[in-house]
């Protein structure tokens, strides 16, 4: 399967893989609902309606690492973790750019995600060790290993140096989310095809005092083997998001992100209310993979959106771009080492 999906990837029994990825996403203009908007249709005074700063574009890197080991031929376990850098353009109202000499500034954040660890369980099979059709399901936590106090550290703008960042610009959610999910994964050579789902909850608030929106993830994908060692991949990909349940503690009762400082009145930006996040996103992704040597895969995928419902006005996606590479090792208790030696051809 696809290794851009998550619980992609699972090693043979008693083997352990490790894949690294490095992201690159791009986002841009705004968007509300299914309307793209101009930044100067929300610029104004911060009055509830327009913002005084509203964003342009955003640009996010984010370097993956992940471990799995599987402890049968139907139970595997893993974990991941990520290294984030968001950057975010945006534009002041036209008294901002009088007062500080520049059209605006590019807001910045970075630092490490939340840690996934998540288990796999494969309950239906028609066949251990060369299966046609199979099942299973996902379960696990993530761990509130990032950061949700991000400040910023260089707005022009007289006082806003030490405030709290929006939302998106923080690196984790501050909770202990219970994540479930479920995937089909079916072949006839020389093709594969399988369906995922994947729900991450988050039931109760962080010490701001707020939760993120659950996350409903779904996955259609069919890949075809044109090669010994190199596999075409397309997939069909969408996200259920939530809005946020309210402002942190430094926006509600210290009025961080609101004019003059005063939780009463307007948003500075739209990035601070807790409405304007979530939707319904659907994308088209296109890549291949590469087998250099027996146990290694190079992975490049594309990804264009081509539906976007969005909450209020936020940025909407532009493309994604996604490089894994991907590495087994048998252990001495795996079959391999066991006088099976490493498939010479590319396989799932």
């Amino acid at each position: 399967m696809p290794l851009n999906i998550t619980g992609g990837g699972i090693p043979e029994t008693h083997e352990f893989r490790f894949k690294v990825s490095q992201m690159f996403m791009a986002m841009g203009s705004l968007r509300d609902g299914t309307n793209d908007i101009d930044n100067a249709d929300i610029l104004g005074s911060a009055n509830g309606t327009t913002f005084a700063v509203a964003p342009e574009e955003m640009r996010t890197y984010m370097t993956m690492g992940s471990v799995a080991y599987s402890f049968t031929d139907d139970f595997a376990m893993m974990a991941m973790m990520s290294y984030i850098r968001n950057e975010m353009d945006m534009e002041f109202n036209g008294a901002l750019q009088g007062s500080t000499g520049t059209r605006g500034f590019t807001m910045t954040s970075d630092g490490q995600s939340d840690l996934t660890v998540l288990g796999k369980y494969r309950f239906f099979t028609d066949d251990h060790l060369a299966p046609t059709k199979q099942a299973s399901v996902l379960f696990g936590l993530s761990l509130p290993t990032g950061e949700i106090e991000k400040e910023f550290t260089n707005n022009p703008v007289a006082g806003q140096n030490g405030t709290i960042h929006p939302f998106k610009m923080q690196t984790g959610s501050g909770t202990v989310d219970p994540i479930i999910g479920f995937t089909f994964q079916g072949s006839t050579d020389p093709w594969w095809y399988g369906a995922n789902a994947q729900l991450e909850a988050h039931v109760y608030d962080n010490d701001q005092g707020y939760r993120r929106g659950s996350e409903l993830r779904y996955d259609f994908y069919v890949m075809h083997q044109v090669h010994h060692r190199f596999v075409l991949l397309g997939e069909l990909q969408g996200w259920y998001e939530g809005t946020f349940s309210r402002e942190p503690y430094r926006g509600r009762i210290l009025g961080e992100g609101h004019a003059g400082g005063n939780p009463n009145s307007g948003f500075l930006s739209p990035l601070f209310d807790p409405q304007n996040y979530g939707g319904h996103k659907v994308a088209v992704s296109l890549g291949f993979q590469f087998q250099p040597i027996p146990l290694h895969i190079l992975e490049l995928v594309a990804t264009l959106p081509i539906h976007q419902d969005l909450n209020g006005p936020q940025l909407r996606d532009d493309y994604m771009l996604q490089l894994t590479y991907y590495v087994e090792f048998p252990t001495k208790n795996s079959r391999r080492h066991k006088g099976f030696k490493p498939p010479k051809e590319l396989g799932f």
